[in-house]
């Protein structure tokens, strides 16, 4: 039996903890170094970033944390790469590298947590609102807003596309309002489609984001004055569709969505009708409900009151 006092060498670790071990090195939003001083790591295997090599092996050029290193950068390349794809017209908007700065201070700031990628961009608006300019810079502000306006829609496009749809669901037809009394159809229980949501924005960013989209060039952007716009968002054969609504249809489709029934939904708005110029709830409700009805992607199940 050898006497000697030389420090023994880590036994070797099992593969399921090395594997754990250095996802908790590369992920780490300060660089492999505190990845390996992490808590995380450190349960894991004990070999901080003075022992690095005890796990992986240096090569003839690069050292452990070198090699480590280069797992994190394309990490990190691809989590921008999936954000950039959720969020594509911000992405042009901004161009590559700035965008690519705000990323990157977002996976620091909200490191990615989950198994898939489905949620990496769930917190980029919360994040650029947390590290918007002063407010004493109000153009800068403004522009900010313009963006984080932008970013929504972009979200809220990128839900619809993966959340619940009406593809394995035969949509209810509307009945023909002509057909039905007025105590009739004030009765009606309208249930929206689960894939269609409402947003309103401050900003004509559907407008931006419609022109970007058509665009294969670079677009020079004009300052975007404050407007505000009334969104419904849903999908129809897996393909997202945007709508602009006036304030009245907003306000209606909103109160269908919480479950009112027609005629409560249409007292709710009334107040909205009466500002929203050229509306004629009269003339309009059933043109409208027409065109929805068409689209398919608006209304789920329809409940007739009994004739």
């Amino acid at each position: 039996m050898s006497n000697s006092t030389e420090t023994a060498s880590p036994a070797p670790a099992e593969l399921e903890s090395v594997q754990r071990w250095m996802q908790a090195v590369i992920t780490h939003p300060d660089g492999v170094l505190k990845g390996a001083d992490s808590e995380a790591a450190q349960q894991l295997i004990n070999a901080g970033a003075g022992k690095l090599e005890s796990v992986v092996t240096r090569s003839r050029k690069l050292g452990a944390a070198d090699r480590l290193a280069i797992y994190a950068n394309a990490y990190y390349a691809r989590l921008l790469d999936c954000l950039g794809e959720v969020f594509p017209v911000l992405k042009r908007t901004l161009g590559e590298e700035v965008f690519n700065g705000f990323g990157f201070g977002y996976l620091q700031s909200y490191p990615s947590q989950s198994y898939t990628l489905q949620h990496l961009g769930q917190h980029f608006i919360t994040y650029l609102d947390e590290t918007r300019p002063d407010s004493s810079d109000s153009a800068a502000g403004d522009w900010t807003e313009f963006l984080i306006n932008l970013a929504r829609l972009e979200w809220t496009i990128y839900d619809v596309f993966d959340g619940p749809g009406l593809e394995s669901i035969e949509a209810s037809d509307l009945p023909d309002f002509l057909e039905l009394s007025q105590t009739n159809w004030l009765d009606l229980h309208i249930q929206t489609a689960p894939c269609l949501q409402l947003l309103t924005v401050d900003y004509p960013v559907n407008d931006h984001y419609t022109a970007v989209r058509a665009s294969d060039d670079e677009i020079e952007l004009a300052f975007p004055q404050p407007s505000r716009q009334h969104l419904a968002i849903s999908r129809r054969d897996y393909i997202v569709r945007r709508y602009q609504l006036n304030s009245t249809q907003f306000a209606l489709l909103e109160a269908l969505q919480e479950g009112l029934p027609l005629g409560d939904a249409l007292e709710r708005c009334l107040d909205v009708a009466e500002q929203d110029n050229d509306v004629d709830l009269e003339t309009d409700l059933p043109q409208w409900f027409r065109n929805w009805s068409a689209e398919i992607c608006f209304f789920a199940k329809v409940t007739s009151p009994q004739r």
